[in-house]
Order: C-alpha cells, then sequence, then structure tokens
C-alpha cells in the first residue's frame, strides 16, 4: 500500500495580494477622479462660461504661410493685422495648423505672436 503522509492542515488563503490590488484600484480611481474635476472647473468655482461674442481671430497655419480668417498674411504682419480684430492683448487668438505642418512652423508663429505681446493663444486641430 502507498502512504503519503500524515494529512495536512488546511492553510488559509494569504489576503497580502487582494490588499494590494485594493490599494492599486483606490490609488487610481482617485487619480482618475482629479482628473475629472479639472474638466469642469468654471462650476466648481462659481463662474459660468461665457459665449465667444468677438470678431474670428483664426489664425491658419500652413508649410509656407499664415491666413488670418481666410485671408492669406506674411508672417510679419500678423501681429498688425490682429490688432484691429483685438479688445485687449489677452483676448485669444486661435491657431489652427494644417495637417502635416511640423511643430517647429507652430512654434514659430506662436512666438511671433508672442513678441507682438499677443500672449493667448489656443491650438485646434
Amino acid at each position: 500500500m502507498i502512504s503519503f503522509g500524515p494529512p495536512r492542515v488546511p492553510r488559509r488563503p494569504s489576503l497580502t495580494p487582494m490588499i494590494d490590488v485594493v490599494f492599486l484600484l483606490l490609488v487610481f480611481f482617485m487619480l482618475a477622479a482629479r482628473f475629472g474635476h479639472d474638466l469642469s472647473l468654471p462650476m466648481l468655482t462659481g463662474g459660468t462660461p461665457s459665449a465667444y461674442d468677438g470678431p474670428p481671430r483664426l489664425v491658419a497655419i500652413t508649410g509656407d504661410g499664415v491666413a488670418l480668417n481666410g485671408r492669406a498674411l506674411p508672417l510679419g504682419a500678423l501681429a498688425d493685422a490682429l490688432g484691429p480684430l483685438m479688445e485687449t492683448p489677452e483676448d485669444i487668438v486661435v491657431l489652427r495648423p494644417a495637417e502635416g505642418v511640423p511643430l517647429a512652423r507652430l512654434i514659430e508663429v506662436s512666438d511671433t505672436l508672442a513678441a507682438a505681446g499677443l500672449g493667448r493663444l489656443m491650438v485646434v486641430e
């Protein structure tokens, strides 16, 4: 007859791996919840988002030039052309690079506008 030795006492499963998983899930959801607050910041501070009512200031950036509201301009004349469209230098200027435009071109345009005192730039696709 085959003998397998004395029977063992059954062990309870370890809770350490389960505690690790719960801790990681807790950290994940805490971080995810913080990112959600950033999207609705005006609502949290009591402010309401306002509708844009100024003249259009859309700067299309291509590989060989820029266009303000559909009108082609040299890069050096862009800041002067934006002047009549802006009430204050803190007004937002929207930059829209064309597909395939290198990042260096976008930085060149934004640096030119920043040098002219226009610092609030928004890049859209």
